[in-house]
C-alpha cells in the first residue's frame, strides 16, 4: 500500500500539483450526494478531500481512479471547489510513485509514443476518410476539422466522422484535416494525472496548427472542444474552437442547411458532461434534432445541467468498469422507459459506452445509438 505520510508537507504536495481548492472544502458530504457513483456503489467523495486535506491518502485505493470529471459535484458544491482539481492533483502525485493502474498505464505508453491511446501508427490518422475527397488543411483553408483520436481510429466511432465531414461538404464548408500532422489533445490524460505527457501532446498539437495556420479549430469530441479552449491558452494555443453542433446549428440558421427529409422516430438527447455541464453547450444539439422533419425529440430524465455522465471521462474510458457499476447501462434503460427508438449522442466517447451497454444488455432491438451528425446527414 502507498500512502501519502500525514504530515503537512503531503498535504502541501497535493496543493503543489493543484489542489489548491482542498484548503476550502468543509465537508459538508454534497458532493457525495450528487455523485453517480453512489448509484451503482459506495464512493465517500468527500471523504477522499478529507484525507487530502491531512495529507493521507492511499494511492493504491480504486477510489482515486474511479472520478469521471463529470462536475456535477462541483456545480453542487456550496464553496464553489474545483474538486476535479483535487483529484487531478490526487493522481498526479500516484503518477510520480509509480502506481497509476495497468489500463491507463498502457494508454498513456500509447499517448507517449504514437500520439494516440490506440497504438495505432500516425500515419493511418486520416485513414477514415479515404473516399470521402476530404482535403489536407493548407494555410488559408478555414476550418480545421479535428476528428478525436476516437472516431479517427476506432472503427465503432468512425461513422461520426464521415457523417461530419458529409453534413460539412453538402454545405460547402472550406475545410481540411491535418491527419498524421496531430496528436491526441491529452484532455484525458491530464485528467488522469500525467501532466507531462498532456504538455507535451498540447505543445506539439499547438506547433501543429500553428506552422500550418490553422485560426479557426472545428471538433467532434467535447472533450477536445474543452483542451483547445480552456487548457491549451496556458501553453500559447488561442484559437477559435467550435463544437460541430454549434457549427451545424449555425449552418441551420443560416439556410445553409436545410434538413427534409423525413426522420420518423422518438429521439431521446443525451447531454455529454463535457458539452454541458462543463461547456454550456445545452441549445444547439436540440436545436439541430428539432430541425429534422418527422423527428420527435424527447427529454431524457436527469437531462441538462443534471445530465447522467456515461462514464467516459477522466480517463474511464480506458479503464474496465464492472457491468454492474455501468452508469451507461442505467442511461439505455432511461431512454427505453421514455419509448425512444434512437438516443442521439454527440460525443464519442458516450457513443462508444452506450454501444457497448445496448451490446451486453442485448437491448439493440428496441433503441439505437446515433451521433447527431448521422441523423442530419440522413435528413439532407
Amino acid at each position: 500500500m502507498t500512502v501519502i505520510n500525514p504530515f503537512k508537507e503531503a498535504a502541501d504536495a497535493i496543493i503543489e500539483a493543484g489542489g489548491e481548492p482542498v484548503k476550502s472544502c468543509y465537508q459538508c458530504g454534497l458532493c457525495t450526494g450528487i455523485c453517480p457513483w453512489n448509484l451503482v456503489r459506495s464512493f465517500l467523495t468527500q471523504r477522499l478531500i478529507h484525507q487530502a486535506q491531512f495529507g493521507l491518502v492511499d494511492l493504491e485505493n480504486e477510489d482515486i481512479w474511479l472520478c469521471a470529471t463529470c462536475g456535477a459535484c462541483v456545480e453542487r458544491c456550496p464553496r464553489n471547489v474545483e474538486i476535479i482539481d483535487i483529484m487531478r492533483a490526487i493522481r498526479r502525485i500516484g503518477v510520480l510513485g509509480g502506481v497509476t493502474p495497468k489500463p491507463l498505464r498502457t494508454t498513456m505508453t500509447s499517448l507517449g509514443t504514437v500520439g494516440n491511446p490506440w497504438g495505432e501508427a500516425q500515419e493511418k490518422r486520416a485513414d477514415w476518410a479515404k473516399g470521402l475527397d476530404v482535403k489536407m488543411f493548407t494555410k488559408g483553408t478555414e476550418l480545421l476539422f479535428f476528428p478525436c483520436c476516437t472516431p479517427a481510429y476506432d472503427p465503432r466511432a468512425r461513422r461520426m466522422a464521415i457523417a461530419g465531414a458529409k453534413v460539412l461538404k453538402k454545405a460547402g464548408v472550406d475545410f481540411g484535416i491535418l491527419g498524421p500532422d496531430e496528436s491526441c489533445c491529452g484532455e484525458s490524460a491530464r485528467k488522469a494525472g500525467d501532466e507531462a505527457l498532456f504538455e507535451s501532446l498540447a505543445k506539439n498539437n499547438i506547433e501543429a496548427f500553428t506552422r500550418n495556420g490553422v485560426s479557426k479549430i472545428l471538433t467532434l469530441s467535447p472533450h477536445c472542444y474543452h483542451a483547445f479552449k480552456h487548457e491549451y491558452p496556458e501553453f500559447g494555443g488561442d484559437f477559435d474552437v467550435i463544437h460541430y453542433t454549434q457549427f451545424l446549428a449555425q449552418l441551420i440558421d443560416e439556410g445553409k442547411i436545410k434538413p427534409t427529409k423525413e426522420l420518423n422516430k422518438k429521439v431521446a438527447y443525451h447531454d455529454p458532461c463535457y458539452l454541458g455541464r462543463h461547456n454550456k453547450i445545452y441549445d444547439e444539439p436540440r436545436k439541430i434534432l428539432n430541425s429534422i422533419p418527422g423527428l420527435e425529440l424527447i427529454e431524457l430524465p436527469d437531462s441538462g445541467p443534471d445530465s447522467l455522465c456515461c462514464g467516459g471521462g477522466g480517463g474511464r474510458i480506458w479503464m474496465e468498469t464492472k457491468k454492474e457499476e455501468r452508469f451507461s447501462d442505467i442511461r439505455i434503460q432511461q431512454a427505453i422507459e421514455v419509448g425512444a427508438e434512437v438516443l442521439a449522442v454527440s460525443c464519442p466517447y458516450c457513443l462508444l459506452n452506450f454501444d457497448d451497454s445496448l451490446l451486453t444488455m442485448e437491448k439493440g432491438d428496441v433503441l439505437e445509438i446515433r451521433d447527431i451528425s448521422e441523423l442530419l446527414q440522413a435528413a439532407i
